[in-house]
């Protein structure tokens, strides 16, 4: 599992991102620099110049997840890796060096973000490709809990920076991120290549010492014989079929899970939860605690909260998870966007005028915005990514992977480039906006779950017992001399029949 951690370190590079520019925007130095004056003196970065600093990171993780789907291939997985940390760490360090200039700045933000995207797609690849099957949905949830670490970290460092005089209370923040950079760079160097992208590169020798290392077993084992032949069985029907193309993602037999990993990553989006990270410190729905204070809370909330996630996703499995997360999270924006609209003063309003009635919506909105974040950390955060790292097959995987994720960061630029506009016209109303795409996430999981792998009627001892190459999917009909093109075909067969029972 120590490959797990480190690979997985990627998400955290996104998640203290996320965190450290909420923190950054309202920093006196942060604003004098990068922000406009206004009559009677002092600076203001407008909706608009928020939106464009927050937003760029997002536009440069929807070209890298797309990216990497050439360098994946090309470089393998490994380098890929290490080539996109050093892209990652080179903007960190222009968005440090930058003195005044605006355009500098938004250079480096979407320089780092084709870094953090290509990432978020090559963290559940490398995972799928070399962590067994019994611990795979443990470790993809662990990405996901990587991202809420460095959120909350994020949130602490900002909390006490930011009353430092001058550049440093940003600074420092922001140019911690070129140590978590070194750190996956270095950590990266001690993991081994993904076999299969070996036996792809015909580097046998080396793909039999790291499936020894992934197993911690030696090179001359039976399980390193019988995952070699397995992994030679599924590269050979792929390069039988010639060169996988894009429009391969969408044939009949994949079809529907590259769409259901799209729609999975735009609802997540939509959930609501990343507006309350980028902007819950300049929105002005929190008004009872300082914005730091909140910032922290809602980042330790969701820290906590993660980690029953990491048993969760075996047990409950992905769908009723899913259904879950819709339910509590539609439940507190609703309540939230409601209680914020009807209770809440108007922004700017000092805490001494402030009404026992509106102290009281403030306090209601805070407590359900905590509930809302806590239900994403626990389901919703981590499931879309577990289906993305278990769900194609080799031939396509890169390519699919790198959709879905592209999806993410698509609605991720447009949530953040867009919700300051929007908050600032209807205010606490745009989380209704997000309710209403909860109830459409309800709808959706349960319609179109049928084509979902793996199958969820697995138990935990078959799934140890096997190992992470035997068949594509757990719980399936494969039999041993299948090729891997049949199995993927009984996979889905025996999934369609066991999702048809549970709905009965």
């Amino acid at each position: 599992m120590g490959q797990g951690k480190v690979i997985a370190f990627g998400g955290f590079l996104f998640g203290y991102d996320i965190g450290v520019i909420s923190g950054c925007l309202i920093m006196p130095d942060f604003q004098q620099r990068f922000g406009e004056a206004v009559p009677g003196g002092g600076y203001i970065l407008s909706p608009v110049r928020q939106s464009e600093i927050t937003s760029l990171l997002s536009a440069g993780t929807f070209v890298g997840a797309l990216a990497q789907a050439f360098t994946a291939d090309s470089m393998g997985r490994k380098g890929s890796v290490l080539f996109w940390s050093v892209i990652f760490t080179i903007g960190v360090t222009i968005q440090t060096a930058t003195v005044t200039s605006l355009p500098q700045l938004l250079f480096g933000r979407f320089a780092a973000g084709l870094g953090v995207g290509a990432l978020s797609a090559l963290v559940p690849m490398y995972n799928g490709e070399t962590a067994p099957k019994h611990l795979r949905g443990t470790l993809l949830v662990l990405y996901q809990l990587m991202i809420i670490g460095g959120i909350f970290l994020s949130y602490i460092i900002d909390l006490g920076t930011h009353a430092i005089p001058g550049s440093a209370s940003w600074r420092i923040p922001v140019g911690l991120q070129m140590l978590w950079g070194m750190i996956l760079v270095v950590g990266i160097t001690f993991l081994p290549e993904s076999p299969r992208h070996l036996i792809f590169k015909e580097k046998i020798s080396e793909a039999r010492a790291a499936i020894a290392e992934l197993n911690s077993t030696s090179t001359d084992s039976a399980l390193v014989d019988e995952i070699m032949q397995e992994l030679t069985e599924g590269v050979r029907a792929e390069n039988e079929g010639g060169k996988a193309t894009w429009m391969e993602c969408f044939s009949p037999e994949v079809r529907m899970r590259t769409i259901n990993g799209m729609m999975l990553q735009f609802l997540q989006q939509l959930n609501g939860q990343n507006f309350y990270y980028y902007y819950g410190d300049t929105c002005g729905l929190l008004l009872s605690l300082s914005s730091y204070g909140i910032q922290a809370i809602l980042g330790g909330v969701s820290f906590i909260t993660i980690w029953p996630a990491l048993y969760l996703i075996e047990t409950m499995g992905r769908r009723t998870s899913l259904l879950l997360g819709a339910i509590m999270e539609g439940v507190c924006a609703l309540i939230a966007g409601l209680v914020g609209h009807f209770m809440l003063a108007p922004t700017g309003t000092p805490t001494a005028d402030l009404t026992k009635s509106e102290l009281a919506g403030g306090q209601t909105l805070i407590a359900f915005a905590v509930l809302h974040v806590a239900s994403f950390s626990l389901l919703w955060g981590p499931v879309p990514w577990v289906y993305l790292g278990e769900s194609f097959p080799l031939r396509v995987r890169a390519k699919c992977i790198a959709l879905g994720a592209a999806t993410n960061w698509l609605w991720n630029f447009l949530l953040a480039y867009f919700s300051p506009r929007i908050a600032a016209d209807i205010g606490p109303l745009i989380l209704l906006i997000f309710a209403g795409m909860l109830a459409v996430a309800y709808v959706y999981v349960p319609w179109n779950s049928a084509t979902w792998q793996p199958s969820q009627g697995t138990t935990r001892k078959r799934a140890f017992e096997r190992t992470y190459y035997n068949a594509e999917w757990e719980g399936t009909t494969a039999k041993p001399n299948q090729t891997a093109e049949e199995k993927l075909n009984a996979s889905h067969d025996t999934h369609m029949i066991e999702h048809k029972r549970d709905m009965a």
